[in-house]
């Protein structure tokens, strides 16, 4: 299976008032495992950035003036991605964007939704983590991923972060350890180590009172977020 993680940064918010793409970056992923390969353009978009975006990703106009334009790059681009599922946080926003500029230039291989499809991680995340914050920020703390070197946004910075924390947040923590990602790779890891070690946890009951608070606040989640509540899903199974 093959996907693209992608990121764009962009001269401001609206694509509605004009506003245009001025990175792309991505990151491709085959059977889950990064390959390498890697797109990465700056643009000229023939039109004055926000000074809010400026302060986001630090992309000033005099740094794109000399830049190609999106029109220049339109094949090789969907060159890249074509086949492929789109890994996108908050997808809307990318997508809108990049049909935007297809749109503009009368693009005459169609709109990016015929060449691939797309995955919003902020959906998944906020079904997979209903009632708290899924940012890219926040899951990379939830996910314990570095990511202080992030002072500034980056249309590939952030792809790579984002494709760390879709496999984390898809896979689970057996594709931390070695290259198969499976349970053989983590015998002998730090963490199998100390589980080895442990000794056994005492169990604690929760009391009559407790259960009643938790399953409140189990509808209440499940109420935030379309009836969407895994742990309640599963004590139906």
């Amino acid at each position: 299976m093959r996907q693209v993680v992608l990121d764009t940064e962009t001269t401001g918010i609206s694509v509605a008032e004009g506003h245009r793409i001025i990175e792309i970056g991505c990151i491709e992923l085959l059977d889950r495992r990064v390959t390498g390969r890697q797109y990465q353009v700056y643009l000229n978009p023939d039109r004055l950035i926000d000074q809010g975006a400026i302060e986001v990703h630090g992309l000033t106009n005099e740094f794109l003036q000399d830049k190609q334009r999106f029109e220049d790059i339109a094949d090789e681009f969907i060159d890249f991605v074509r086949g492929a599922e789109l890994i996108i946080h908050n997808a809307p926003f990318d997508t809108g964007f990049i049909e935007a500029e297809l749109a503009r230039m009368d693009y005459a291989s169609g709109a990016l939704e015929t060449h691939c499809t797309v995955l919003d991680t902020l959906v998944y995340a906020r079904k997979k983590h209903p009632g708290q914050r899924n940012s890219l920020d926040a899951l990379c703390k939830r996910y314990a991923i570095n990511n202080s070197h992030r002072t500034l946004h980056g249309a590939l910075l952030d792809a790579e972060i984002l494709a760390e924390v879709f496999l984390l947040m898809t896979g689970g923590q057996s594709s931390l350890w070695g290259e198969d990602g499976g349970e053989e790779s983590a015998v002998g890891s730090p963490v199998s180590q100390v589980l080895k070690d442990r000794k056994p946890l005492p169990v604690v009951f929760c009391t009559a009172e407790e259960q009643v608070l938790h399953e409140a606040r189990l509808k209440a989640i499940a109420a935030e977020s379309d009836e969407v509540c895994l742990w309640l899903q599963e004590k139906r199974h």
